[in-house]
């Protein structure tokens, strides 16, 4: 006979466990009493059904936090958190019937944990990351892997839509088949249908040999179709014949082909506002539909970007003979970051500092501008927003930096009133913006001795926001020494 996982009852008073270890014990559940420092190590030997806690409320959210694996109840008190394994509170005196049911709330926790914890290797190592978006992602894939039903990936451009497909396909029963992936939105219009479904020999001028499709080619396997929001309509039509009646016929022939493959179709594009707006056929999306899966954004999943950091690290590596590590300042300065390009965009930082910093430990200065959110004491700064040209130009300012002293500023002559703020235009002219710039040196220099180095009040002596003035300094090679 199985033995039932204990609940342990942490931090309760006397009179509140003489109470509850009454109830526990007539519905047939075994009860241990622990403080929250013997936790840890009865937790490595017995998983335990739930942990019913009596602790503070600081105390009791640390516990939810450390034990993320692990059902949790509290004892009158509710606690103010997202964490999925904190399952409510229990009012006192002790309700027979309420602590039955958050009894059976652990349980169908702890079903689910353990179905994340069962989650196939290749998963693991195509669907990376150990937060909840991730997790319920994989678990969607196991989930609808082994049936045949049509599957339709959502999400932004660069977040991995064609990663789930094949671990759709990898984890199905057509895993020894193709899979095929076709952009539906990088083929003309014209040679689409050709490229789907072949053609035979003469079909239309070119055509002097008879071509296979891709949906011949995926025959017991899994056909992807990338951005099939793109589609021009006509196909679409062609398409929802497909997927009706399982069969098709090669442009100019009319012998009709079993259509034997998985369909899994990916989109960055509002399908359902394509609809509204007579651009999709609203047939075509219910057929598609039957199995959506979204894919986050990587904004919505930053806990998960050292993990990530760390396996595409692993892929590149091996392609550019070199390796890369992170300063805690970078990884916590990358968090921070928007990411309008997803994955895509934290793969190509990567490749870059690849190139850049070979075999060595990237610091926050040697992030690209834009990826830099904390100053030189790890705080927060407020993000200066810059052009695509100021970008270029700090950039190759600091890549000029790696290789030459930085350039020291042009004297000025003395000031003389008479002849204006900057004296006599010379007669062959001047070049006005690099005029300005050397003024500009000139003044942020000056302002850094006169206040012996201090960055906050040189800006404060020259009106602008610190991190502005930090930056130039970066962007012109100055230093606090002068």
């Amino acid at each position: 006979m199985e033995c039932r996982s204990p609940i342990y009852l942490v931090d309760i008073n006397q009179a509140q466990y003489n109470a509850l270890s009454t109830v526990l014990q007539f519905i047939g559940e075994t009860c241990q009493s622990l403080s929250s420092n013997e936790l840890t190590e009865s937790i490595q030997h017995v998983n335990p059904l739930c942990v019913i806690c009596g602790s503070s409320e600081t105390e009791s959210l640390n516990l939810l936090t450390m034990y993320s694996n692990t059902a949790f109840i509290t004892t009158s008190l509710t606690l103010n958190t997202n964490e999925s394994n904190y399952i409510g509170a229990l009012d006192l005196p002790v309700s027979q019937g309420q602590l039955t049911q958050l009894l059976h709330h652990c349980q169908t926790f702890n079903d689910a944990s353990k179905q994340f914890k069962k989650t196939n290797k290749y998963l693991l190592s195509s669907l990376v990351g150990r937060g909840k978006r991730i997790q319920e992602i994989r678990y969607l894939v196991e989930q609808v892997a082994q049936s045949n039903a049509n599957v339709l990936i959502l999400g932004e451009s660069g977040t991995g839509k064609e990663v789930a497909a094949r671990a759709v396909h990898e984890m199905s029963n057509r895993k020894n088949g193709p899979f095929v992936p076709i952009n539906c939105g990088a083929i003309p219009a014209e040679l689409l249908e050709s490229e789907l479904f072949g053609h035979e020999k003469g079909a239309f001028t070119g055509a002097f040999a008879a071509r296979k499709g891709r949906f011949e080619l995926a025959a017991g396997g899994t056909i992807f179709l990338d951005e099939i929001g793109d589609m021009p309509m006509p196909m679409q039509v062609k398409l929802l014949r497909v997927l009706q009646e399982r069969t098709f016929e090669r442009v100019g022939g009319t012998k009709c082909l079993e259509a034997d493959v998985r369909v899994v179709a990916a989109t960055h594009r509002n399908l359902e506002t394509l609809i509204e707006e007579g651009k999709f056929r609203e047939d075509l999306f219910y057929r598609l539909n039957v199995f959506p899966i979204e894919k986050p954004a990587l904004r919505e999943r930053q806990e998960d970007i050292p993990l990530l950091l760390q396996e595409l690290l692993s892929r590149l590596q091996d392609e550019h003979k070199a390796t890369l590590r992170f300063t805690q300042r970078a990884l916590d300065s990358l968090m921070k970051h928007n990411w309008p390009g997803n994955v895509r965009e934290l793969s190509n930082l990567l490749e870059r500092l690849l190139i850049l910093h070979a075999n060595k430990i990237v610091d926050l200065v040697d992030l690209p501008i834009k990826y830099r959110y904390l100053d030189d004491q790890g705080d927060t700064v407020e993000k200066i927003d810059f052009s695509p040209e100021q970008e270029a130009l700090a950039e190759r300012d600091a890549l000029c930096g790696m290789f030459e002293d930085p350039p020291l500023a042009p004297e000025f002559e003395a000031y003389d009133e008479s002849l204006g703020f900057l004296g006599h235009l010379p007669a062959e002219g001047i070049n006005l913006k690099d005029k300005l710039t050397e003024f500009e040196i000139e003044m942020i220099r000056q302002a850094l001795d006169s206040q012996d180095g201090v960055v906050s009040h040189a800006a404060e002596l020259l009106s602008m926001r610190r991190t502005t003035l930090v930056e130039k300094i970066k962007k012109y090679g100055l230093n606090k020494e002068g």
